[in-house]
């Protein structure tokens, strides 16, 4: 395998039980396989994908005394903006040459939520970077929404399984900005290998190349989307919860050749997380006497704030 497996949404949300059943185990087989899909038909349009990497940009252009005062280091970093190299790969001292910022939820007022999520961070000086960021997080959050119902049918359980955890769940939207490379970076690259925490993760594509996935034989193959395709990889969470059925494959963002090391580099991964108390207790479906029970119970919020540790934006 040269690249990540291409799957269309629009077969899912089709009439034609034949269609659905051929996205169920299309996305199914490569979550087993690889744990990485490129998604055509999604519900992000051209027009607000171009309208948020403007948007994006003018943000990352601010003064880096500017962004800083939208710095949270009181809540981990789970809103706002997290500064250059603050972050770093479970397991690895050097700090990711990155910045970015996270979008969390706006719940619906009748979202019944046991745990309060912090407030988004309102950036004034560039007054549309709030709205379209989060028209983009509504868009993705509903993509995201079909694709667990695809993996609940693949699974065994109900499709609309997730669809309480998920919807008004703890997701963040993150904008990433790579800076060009000015000095050898010793050892650090733009993203460090790792898997992620979440159930999914929704990417839209990147402004350049550099994003990689690590296969079964230990090979890294480059992540190579079809124009307007997302990629979407499973996360640690929904690897957990279905007893290593679904591949939470590990990844990297690889920093370019030295001739482009003056080019920066955008990219915008939307984190799909339930609700702090979904239990991601192995599920009775995926447990039987050939694959045992492989983890000890825990909540999303606990195993979030372990991994938040392990990364560095949270201290013990």
């Amino acid at each position: 395998m040269t690249n990540i497996p291409s799957v269309d949404l629009a077969d899912f949300l089709s009439e034609d039980p034949e269609r659905k059943q051929k996205f169920v185990d299309e996305i199914g087989s490569a979550y087993e396989e690889i744990g990485f899909v490129s998604l055509k038909n999604h519900f992000l349009s051209d027009d607000l994908v171009e309208k948020l990497y403007v948007e994006v940009k003018k943000f990352f252009d601010l003064p880096t005394k500017t962004k800083e005062k939208y710095e949270r280091n009181d809540i981990g970093g789970q809103r706002g903006y997290v500064s250059f190299g603050k972050e770093h790969a479970k397991g690895k001292k050097e700090g990711d040459l990155k910045e970015f910022w996270h979008f969390g939820q706006a719940p619906d007022t009748d979202a019944n939520l046991q745990e309060k999520y912090p407030d988004n961070v309102i950036v004034e000086e560039v007054p549309d970077f709030n709205h379209t960021g989060m028209q983009a997080y509504k868009m993705l959050e509903k993509t995201g929404i079909y694709v667990l119902r695809a993996l609940a049918l693949h699974i065994g359980v109900k499709e609309t399984y997730f669809d309480y955890w998920a919807s008004n769940g703890n997701s963040i939207l993150r904008p990433i900005h790579y800076p060009p490379i000015t000095e050898e970076p010793k050892g650090a690259v733009r993203a460090g290998a790792h898997g992620d925490i979440n159930l999914i993760t929704l990417l839209m594509g990147a402004s350049t190349g550099g994003l990689q996935v690590q296969n079964r034989d230990g090979d890294w193959i480059d992540a190579k989307p079809g124009e307007d395709e997302l990629v979407i990889n499973v996360g640690d969470m929904l690897e957990r919860h279905t007893n290593n059925k679904l591949r939470s494959t590990i990844h990297r963002v690889v920093n370019p050749p030295k001739e482009e090391w003056d080019k920066p580099r955008y990219s915008i991964p939307f984190f799909m997380h339930p609700r702090s108390e979904m239990k991601l207790d192995c599920l009775e479906e995926c447990i039987d006497e050939n694959n045992p029970k492989q983890y000890e119970n825990i909540t999303a919020g606990e195993f979030l704030h372990q991994r938040l540790v392990e990364i560095g934006l949270v201290k013990k």
